[in-house]
């Protein structure tokens, strides 16, 4: 790899030293890697991200772009590459999802399996409602749909507090199934609802301060749900929920699942729940109020105070945000999923279960696209406006770690940084650099064969 340093102006003029590595030469993917890397460098140089390191690959592993961009000032000494490793929180859920599919190939358990089955702890939990009788969630999706972008903000929301605090809790009439956790419809939540005294609810359980999985389900199973399971789609801890039924319905964690059908199978050496000493994390940043700093330990907080621990001697292991990953690691696995279960002469997933997670399952009337299995695919809006292209499988992490599977082309790409808030001119990244990268793409798509 042939390393640069560069010089470039950072916020308020101060002026910061970034080093930036390309190891990429022109393939046929990627006629111009510079035009790419100007735009990953852009949102560092701005004063946007601390990191950001991007990798493409094809469908057999080959690297058809790779550019890491770090500032030096904030990271000194610091090289980042495919086997660096990075907290990829949210990132955990597909992979979650795919060990709980396996496991119904094997015959363990059906997704119309009820939740109680397994977590019978469940079985008396209540519904959230507002002043009128109205589940949190439908009251809350219902109300964003009808304001459009003249809302309040988002995470306490005042009007919706206002009208709903303190809660009300009513019998749940539904059952909740296995299937209703892998799509966001049975009424999890994280402590970033509209709604302050469920995320004051959330915060005072503090589920990363307890030792185990057995714990947390105790403590969720005191906390009401935010809507009846079925009824509508509310983005939470219902992965989280899935891994716990995952380790009941196989007897083992999901580090051991980890292992025994992804890792080893499939020679992935790149995922984890829990740290080993060879494993140097790297800081956590906010760009809070619009400046780039080292982020404060309590900023993470859609689980409580405490982010996730982890540490060996912790028992917890989260199946919706509890992953430590490479890019490597997990191109490995999106290589997987775009060759519809198998990788390295193995199949983990029957063709027709990767079909079923990226069919259409929620938010089938978005403009944007829709989800499958908690896999975004985008709609022709994303190339409609420069983003990508229709159809590209999408997910993401907390701390600005994302990644698209591109099935048309057979390639798969990440973009990965350890951010906690963006500032405002980071707005967008994902969406630029993949733009940067398709508008390559189609541009040698056009071109005549010669």
């Amino acid at each position: 790899m042939n390393k640069r340093f560069c010089s470039y102006p950072f916020a308020l003029l101060l002026f910061v030293q970034l080093s930036c590595m390309n190891s990429t030469k022109q393939t046929s993917l990627i006629k111009d890697p510079a035009a790419i890397d100007a735009v990953v460098e852009e949102y560092v140089n701005n004063g946007s991200f601390p990191l950001l390191y991007m990798r493409i690959e094809s469908a057999d592993g080959e690297i058809a772009y790779e550019h890491q961009v770090v500032n030096d000032s904030l990271l000194p000494n610091t090289n980042i590459d495919g086997d660096s490793w990075f907290r990829i929180w949210s990132m955990s859920k597909i992979v979650t999802i795919c060990l709980l599919l396996d496991l119904v190939e094997d015959g363990l358990l059906t997704l119309d399996d009820p939740v109680v089955k397994y977590i019978p702890e469940f079985k008396d939990m209540k519904i959230a409602v507002n002043t009128e009788g109205v589940p949190l969630a439908n009251y809350a999706n219902d109300y964003f749909k009808n304001a459009g972008g003249f809302a309040e903000e988002y995470e306490n929301n005042p009007t919706l507090s206002s009208n709903s605090c303190p809660i009300k809790l009513i019998d749940n009439s539904e059952v909740m199934t296995v299937e209703h956790l892998i799509n966001h419809q049975a009424g999890f939540y994280y402590a970033t609802t509209p709604f302050q005294c469920l995320n004051e609810m959330v915060d005072s359980k503090d589920f990363n301060s307890l030792k185990s999985n057995e714990e947390i389900i105790a403590e969720m199973a005191e906390m009401p749900l935010i809507m009846v399971p079925g009824s509508d789609y509310f983005y939470g801890t219902n992965t989280t929920v899935l891994g716990f039924v995952a380790e009941r319905a196989s007897g083992k964690n999901l580090q051991e699942l980890l292992n025994e059908r992804i890792k080893i199978p499939l020679g992935i050496e790149g995922l984890r729940y829990k740290l080993t000493p060879e494993i140097n994390l790297l800081p956590t940043f906010s760009g809070k109020n619009g400046s780039l700093r080292f982020a404060q330990k309590e900023e993470l907080d859609i689980l409580g105070a405490n982010t996730v621990d982890y540490s060996q001697e912790s028992k917890t292991f989260l199946g919706g945000e509890g992953m430590l990953g490479t890019t490597k690691g997990y191109a490995k696995f999106l290589r997987m999923l775009l060759n519809h279960g198998v990788l390295n002469g193995h199949r983990f997933l029957d063709k027709s279960t990767v079909e079923q997670i990226y069919s259409p399952h929620t938010q089938l009337e978005n403009e944007w696209g829709y989800n499958g299995y908690n896999l975004w695919v985008s709609s022709d809006k994303d190339l409609e406006l420069g983003y990508g292209d229709e159809g590209l499988w999408r997910g993401g992490g907390y701390e600005q770690t994302n990644f698209w599977v591109d099935p048309k082309r057979k390639l798969v790409g990440l973009i990965m940084s350890q951010m906690f808030e963006v500032p405002q001119q980071g707005h967008n990244r994902d969406n630029h650099i993949r733009g940067a990268v398709y508008k390559q793409l189609f541009k040698s798509e056009a071109a005549p064969i010669k």
